[in-house]
């Protein structure tokens, strides 16, 4: 009889991993690219201890515009990428990348450089789980993984080495983007100064008081 119990047994456990093998299987499969198109989010990112809340949007190859809500040392700031070249703004008017948005702008140049490169390809090829297309790759900055939602919109940014996630919800779709230009050989990148550690709105009242005298 003991012997009867055991062998049930193992043949219980042995059919119960069978059916654990037989769970969804990630696997690599294409979608369509949704990533080369301008689009615009809400996003919230995590940077090591450092929680931002704001909008990104993205308008064509290498032009992207993001503008924070929160924390209160970020709120009101625009930041806007064209290629090499990175301005802020608050309230509309523009100054220097503030020392309080200098790691966070450094990621979303990341994710920018990711998406782009993505973007430029005909369809996404990734591995499948649970409806994300998850998409890895290797930037200057670290590794990174690109989750791709069941509507093909982007829904997550993750570079576990530099404790970085940005996720995005409310993805909207606005239109095919223009096709990048070329650059000549001998054009060289904006150099940014850093200034002293001021909030926007220490910024914002400088440089209003520049322009009254």
């Amino acid at each position: 009889m003991k012997k009867f119990l055991a062998s049930v047994f193992i043949f219980t456990i042995g059919i119960f991993c069978l059916c654990s093998c037989s769970s969804p299987v990630t696997g690599s499969v294409k979608r369509e690219n949704k990533l080369n198109s301008a689009f615009s989010a809400k996003m919230t990112i995590s940077l090591d201890k450092m929680a931002a809340e704001g909008t990104i949007e993205r308008i064509g190859d290498g032009k992207w515009h993001a503008e924070f809500e929160s924390p209160n040392t970020l709120s009101g700031v625009a930041l806007d990428f064209d290629g090499n070249n990175t301005t802020a703004s608050y309230k509309g008017l523009t100054f220097s990348v503030p020392r309080s948005a200098v790691p966070v702008k450094a990621m979303l140049k990341n994710l920018i450089d990711a998406v782009d490169s993505n973007a430029r390809e005909p369809e996404l090829h990734g591995n499948e789980s649970e409806g994300m297309l998850k998409i890895t790759g290797s930037l200057d900055g670290g590794e990174y993984t690109l989750s791709i939602d069941s509507n093909d919109y982007i829904s997550l940014f993750e570079m576990p080495n530099n404790l970085l996630k940005i996720a995005f919800s409310d993805v909207r779709i606005n239109g095919s983007v223009p096709q990048p230009e070329n650059t000549s050989a001998g054009e060289t990148s904006a150099t940014e100064t850093l200034p002293a550690e001021t909030s926007p709105a220490e910024t914002l009242s400088a440089e209003t008081s520049a322009t009254a005298e």
